[in-house]
């Protein structure tokens, strides 16, 4: 009988490509893209989103996690567009990667997460990837930077005219460039202050006794980031309150605060990362490559319009 429901499901449900019979999903495969002579897969597309989705969205429940997908959908096409027509472009061209780059890519990978390679070969299964697809994708980074690094990056140069412009533009450059990466903890005040700041005690020692914060954001932080485990992301120096400061200037990044108060409520905050400058030079610099990025992302959209111009590309 339930062989027939599902048989039966796979007639009703093909044309949105989902159906269930109780025990699970059945996932048919269905062409959402046409680059050129490549197209390009539903599962190919989520796949895609697993493998780009950061940390937070990878640590949601699954049905979050695709609500979130579903969501962004279009734009990850659009994307992954892009990336077929890069790759065609290089191979047009000859570009490749080669095995021993492959291999020190992942290194570097095992190394900056401390992981053995067992244990890497068990995060890319989780992620729905074997090793060969993993290497693939990793090998397509590789050739796509290549391309970008002959075709775009190497032509972008900032004048020391166009430097001095900017920095003699904007005045209070520093405070509004310097600033922290920030993941928050609030606990409201509500009616009862005392019992805020009780409670805001209480995940404090969590923390310190090795629980994750992101994960404690997501079960008491009573902020709008809470779902995202607390990341509030970068947050410049002109936008955050004396109180923040004042907690901000004595951490380091991993540091996480002793809960402190706020109109808000009781407020712990973890310093992922921070950006200040040491002095003129540092800023001046600083600014230079924040030129040099913004002319680089004016030149790639330039760039990508133009293959895209010149490429059969059909969305269905």
């Amino acid at each position: 009988m339930r062989i027939w429901l599902q048989f039966l499901c796979i007639i009703v449900m093909a044309a949105i490509g989902l159906c269930s019979a109780g025990e699970g999903a059945i996932l048919l495969d269905k062409v959402v893209a046409v680059v050129n002579s490549d197209v390009i897969t539903w599962s190919e597309l989520y796949k895609a989103m697993e493998f780009e989705a950061s940390p937070q969205v990878k640590a949601m429940g699954e049905r979050e996690r695709h609500k979130i997908f579903e969501e962004n959908e279009r734009a990850f096409l659009e994307n992954l567009i892009d990336m077929r027509l890069l790759l065609q472009e290089a191979k047009k061209d000859g570009i490749t990667a080669t095995d021993d780059e492959i291999n020190k890519t992942m290194a570097s990978i095992r190394e900056k997460y401390g992981m053995t390679d067992e244990a890497m070969k068990e995060a890319i299964g989780k992620e729905g990837f074997t090793p060969e697809e993993y290497r693939k994708k990793l090998s397509d980074q590789i050739i796509i930077n290549r391309l970008i690094d002959r075709d775009v990056r190497g032509k972008v140069v900032v004048t020391d005219e166009e430097l001095n412009a900017f920095l003699a533009s904007k005045p209070a450059l520093s405070d509004m460039e310097e600033g922290y990466k920030i993941s928050l903890i609030l606990v409201k005040n509500g009616e009862d202050p005392k019992q805020a700041e009780v409670k805001a005690a209480d995940i404090y020692r969590k923390i310190k006794a090795g629980e994750s914060f992101s994960e404690l954001a997501k079960k008491y932080s009573e902020d709008a980031s809470a779902k995202a485990g607390g990341d509030l992301g970068f947050v410049s120096k002109s936008d955050l309150s004396g109180e923040f400061l004042n907690v901000l200037q004595k951490m380091k990044p991993g540091d996480v605060s002793e809960p402190f108060s706020t109109t808000a409520g009781f407020n712990i905050v973890k310093l992922d990362s921070e950006r200040t400058y040491k002095g003129p030079a540092e800023l001046k610099q600083a600014m230079q490559d924040k030129l040099y990025a913004d002319k680089f992302e004016r030149d790639y959209k330039a760039w990508i319009k133009g293959l895209r111009q010149k490429a059969y590309i059909e969305i269905r």
